[in-house]
């Protein structure tokens, strides 16, 4: 059984404290925190937004107010061990959102998206509405709106049990920070995710997902993303100094 006050073990690394369990366990911690209307802010930080958090003191504060930081990526893992502190399993964001899809799905949830580019939000609504048709969609837009407030102020007025960000870090947190306070169910920030699940990006088959080699994938299909690679050994570089 799970209670709302369980007290997950944690793992710091660079003054980020990050869940240290598995994925099942914790979807079902999020999902009574759902049900009972727990405000729940959840961060899913890579060794890309870690490294950012560390030269942004503001960005890192942000994060320790979270309820929940997951360990979105091989190099969190990779990390962990080298502070003799393992981190069981890696939580990405994407996995989150699926799994909060289909639950939300069969138990009639509300969910509200924004994020992503107009033909994104275009594809992922045919997506949401096959795919998971119990979901009810308090609101979806792009992520190319001009006011903070306007958005913030559909999401007080429809009061959905799931909020869905797609902003990037560290828009996407700092928005969760600024107005969680107006709704009393899950804030995540999901970065590409609405991408992934529309079908505009596509996800590493499985083979690469379990051999850790995602990140690989991605940057043979996008060789643009080599700037933001090369972010992981300079995480790992600070994580052995800081050692």
């Amino acid at each position: 059984m799970v209670l709302l006050n369980d007290k997950l073990k944690t793992t710091s690394i660079l003054n980020v404290s990050y869940i240290n369990t598995n994925f099942t366990y914790f979807l079902q911690i999020i999902q009574a925190r759902i049900n009972q209307r727990e405000n729940t802010f959840i961060a899913t930080v890579n060794p890309e937004i870690a490294y950012y958090a560390h030269q942004n003191p503001k960005y890192q504060s942000i994060l320790s107010s979270a309820d929940f930081v997951t360990p979105d990526g091989i190099g969190i893992i990779k990390a962990s061990e080298m502070i003799g502190q393992p981190i069981q399993e890696r939580i990405t964001g994407f996995d989150i959102f699926k799994a909060l899809l289909e639950w939300g799905s069969q138990n009639n949830k509300s969910a509200y998206f924004a994020g992503a580019k107009p033909d994104v939000i275009n594809d992922l609504k045919v997506v949401l509405k096959s795919q998971y048709p119990g979901i009810k969609i308090s609101g979806i837009r792009d992520g190319y709106f001009k006011s903070d407030q306007e958005v913030a102020s559909e999401i007080k007025d429809q009061q959905p049990d799931m909020v869905f960000l797609a902003l990037g870090s560290p828009k996407q947190e700092a928005f969760i920070a600024k107005y969680r306070h107006l709704n009393n169910g899950l804030w995540i920030g999901l970065g590409g995710s609405f991408d992934v699940l529309s079908g505009n990006v596509k996800r590493a088959p499985q083979f690469w997902i379990n051999h850790h080699l995602e990140w690989l994938y991605r940057l043979i299909k996008e060789p643009s993303r080599l700037p933001r690679i090369m972010i992981i050994p300079k995480y790992l570089k600070l994580v052995r100094k800081s050692k």
